[in-house]
């Protein structure tokens, strides 16, 4: 915890003896501040714009000013000094003392490097212990959105969505916790085509499925059986297709079948963020449905959209030769059409500052094409406003490929959750006996005690394995890794 405080610079700043802790301030800004008042002190005829940076290599300290080599350039001879060491002994001369600052050194080039004290550091990190309530205001304060998670209806979560769950959620607590207004909004997958193949086929092998909600198991069971059917069978294609036209007319029962399927993935998407101590705002691809036409009746007035083989495309040559297409060549509206009225939700209708995407790194030049259309159109407008992809590496198994169940299939996110808890079940039972033996006493004997502590560091191991990994790196997941308690 102290050398994260280090790291991100944050200083606890109160004032008096009072029991509330102020809101946290930067670090490097404290540091600055010392060496202003050093360079006032020593060189009060001169006016100057103090130089402190964070050192590159940890090993050497942690924060240095650079401002003895433009004094001694500028002003060298005059003041006297015949180095730049010489102007930077000064500077360290005239420091203030401070219970910040540690060791001091300077370096022959002129840099003063200060290393930040670890008795400071201790006393801080225990007061933030002792009295809690420890806050941190980034101004100017933001109003931020963070896509992330992002599963598909009537399919169940898997492996692969446990990145972007666990990174964007982190990101939504960093940048809350820092006092920006912050939006965590789970895009899913709730609507296209898909959608009138399992209406369609729900119909005929499960008639009662409105007043007898299966489970997402049997949704993505349906779903395979319904894309087999539509590839094979031209009679139900054509009903299909009927069904997503009745669908997106507002139809009463593809309406109320789309709703109940929503429901029953959503109760399980919910189950496992519960699990995983998830805040998340629901806000699927329908919710955007209607602001496409509109949307790209105007893109096409002012020209950023143009018809190109019988689609209407955005070009955005600096990021990509093929173009983003708001309208495809049937008419229809695609994954590029539904992001783009996102963007220009978030940023025009929303007035978010800064929009950030967690998303796998295979789709970062499609988020960049986004940005870069929505600059085009003047929702995007830095550096008013900011938009950013969080990539991310797949989670791998032992052999460098996918982690997947033994028989092929894509390991299920619930699934994972059950087995870290299992496991972390039979680690403790493990070491209460071994506590036990020889009339020993074992730390956690109640069985209740030992599953709610199984739950939690079962729990706790897959997100902080995740955490700790690259971000940009792929990862093998590694379940003895995860479970060990050493390190």
């Amino acid at each position: 915890f102290a050398y994260f405080l280090r790291i991100r610079g944050l200083l606890q700043w109160r004032s008096g003896s009072c029991d509330r802790m102020a809101p946290l301030a930067s670090v490097q800004g404290q540091v600055k501040a010392l060496f202003a008042k050093a360079l006032k002190d020593a060189f009060p005829s001169l006016q100057q714009d103090v130089l402190v940076a964070k050192v590159g290599n940890p090993k050497y300290g942690d924060y240095q000013c650079n401002n003895a080599m433009m004094i001694f350039k500028e002003h060298g001879s005059g003041l006297g000094f015949d180095s730049p060491l010489k102007v930077a002994e000064a500077i360290r001369s005239s420091l203030p003392a401070s219970k910040l600052i540690g060791e001091i050194s300077v370096a022959p080039q002129g840099f003063v490097t200060v290393r930040i004290s670890q008795e400071w550091l201790s006393s801080e990190v225990g007061e933030c212990l002792l009295k809690g309530d420890v806050s941190y205001l980034d101004l100017p304060r933001k109003r931020v959105v963070v896509d992330y998670s992002s599963p598909n209806i009537a399919k169940e979560m898997h492996v692969g969505h446990l990145r972007s769950t666990i990174i964007g959620e982190s990101v939504r607590r960093v940048l809350e916790f820092c006092g920006h207004e912050v939006h965590g909004l789970n895009h899913v997958g709730d609507w296209g085509t898909q959608f009138g193949m399992l209406i369609e086929y729900m119909k005929e092998a499960y008639p009662n499925f409105q007043d007898q909600l299966p489970e997402v198991h049997d949704l993505q069971e349906f779903y395979k059986a319904s894309k087999k059917r539509f590839d094979e069978d031209a009679d139900f294609k054509t009903r299909a297709q009927l069904a997503v036209v009745d669908l997106q007319a507002g139809g009463e029962f593809a309406r109320s079948a789309w709703q109940k399927i929503c429901e029953v993935s959503r109760m399980s998407f919910n189950r496992i963020y519960q699990r995983l101590n998830i805040s998340i705002e629901e806000r699927g691809e329908s919710f955007y449905n209607a602001m496409i036409p509109p949307l790209v009746d105007e893109l096409k007035v002012r020209k950023i959209c143009q018809e190109s083989e019988g689609a209407m495309c955005i070009f955005t040559p600096s990021v990509s030769t093929i173009p983003l297409m708001a309208v495809k060549s049937d008419g229809g509206f695609g994954y590029d059409s539904t992001d783009l009225a996102a963007i220009y939700h978030r940023l025009f209708v929303m007035r978010a500052d800064w929009v950030i995407y967690v998303t796998d790194l295979g789709q970062e030049q499609h988020f960049h094409m986004i940005f870069d259309a929505a600059k085009q159109a003047g929702w995007h407008r830095p550096p008013l406003t900011r938009c950013d992809h969080m990539g991310f590496g797949v989670v791998q198994g032992e052999d460098k490929k996918k982690f997947k169940t033994r028989s092929g299939e894509t390991v299920k996110l619930g699934d994972l959750l059950n087995e870290a808890v299992q496991r972390a079940a039979l680690e403790i039972n493990k070491r209460v006996e071994e506590q036990q033996k020889d009339g020993g006493e074992a730390f956690l004997t109640d069985l209740e005690e030992q599953k709610d502590a199984a739950q939690k560091i079962g729990i706790a191991a897959v997100r902080y394995f995740d955490m700790k990994q690259n971000r940009t790196s792929n990862y093998v997941f590694n379940w003895d890794r995860m479970l060990d308690a050493k390190g």
